[in-house]
């Protein structure tokens, strides 16, 4: 399924009785704890791939992560034949809609980016669906990159769901990375391209913010561009 027709539709209403920004998302953002586990201090550059729901929303909270080089949109779960959004968007291929992100383990680790992923990009109790967009396309995921990063998030996940920190069980999936395959150049930035867009502003900025609210510290207001990474490679 595409993007959600109705979802267009409640947002152009709301925007059109003159809220010109939403004050809440699809999913609201929980304030949890920092995992107990986290990845050991590393050197050079490290490589996470999530998956939760539109990769619009996901990639744009990260781009204004502090530590992040590089949030690229893109597919995971399935194979090159069927990377492609029209093909993907069927819910057959296998794949999510998935955001790759390169940050340095200086700056911010690997448990912070799930810290991140868990209470303000996504709501990882929703099951093969994200607010309004259903479809194995916009399940919650995460693939990882090594062994550590495998034994992080379980034990993370596992921590939120002994505290209670949602109420229900979180149903993100964990599994190995095979790889990623870049989206279409049309979706890189796209929330930061379209802020305006009826989709990102109901369901997209609404994150943003409160990735500035509840993170400040990991907060950066400058986007981190695919474009701009592109022009200086």
């Amino acid at each position: 399924m595409r993007r959600s027709v109705l979802s267009l539709l409640a947002a152009t209403a709301a925007l059109s009785l003159g809220f010109a920004a939403p004050t809440r998302a699809a999913e609201d953002a929980v304030v949890i704890p920092a995992p107990a586990m986290d990845a050991a201090p590393a050197s050079g550059i490290q490589t996470a791939v999530i998956a939760g729901g539109c990769f619009w929303g996901v990639q744009g909270v990260f781009q204004h992560t502090a530590g992040v080089v590089n949030a690229v949109s893109g597919y995971a779960g399935g194979t090159k034949a069927t990377a492609d959004y029209q093909t993907v968007s069927t819910g057959r291929t296998g794949h999510a809609e998935s955001v790759e992100i390169k940050f340095d383990p200086k700056k911010i680790s690997y448990g912070k980016i799930l810290q991140i992923y868990f209470s303000v990009a996504h709501d990882p109790t929703q099951f093969d669906r994200q607010g309004p967009d259903t479809g194995t396309q916009y399940r919650s995921a995460i693939f990882t990159t090594s062994d550590e990063q495998k034994k992080v998030a379980e034990a993370y996940i596992t921590q939120l769901n002994s505290a209670k920190v949602f109420s229900k069980p979180i149903v993100t999936k964990i599994s190995a990375l095979e790889a990623f395959y870049p989206a279409e150049a049309y979706h890189q930035d796209y929330l930061t391209l379209h802020p305006n867009q009826p989709y990102i502003a109901y369901n997209d900025i609404p994150k943003v913010e409160n990735l500035k609210k509840l993170f400040a510290d990991n907060y950066i207001e400058k986007p981190t561009l695919v474009s701009a990474s592109k022009a200086t490679n």
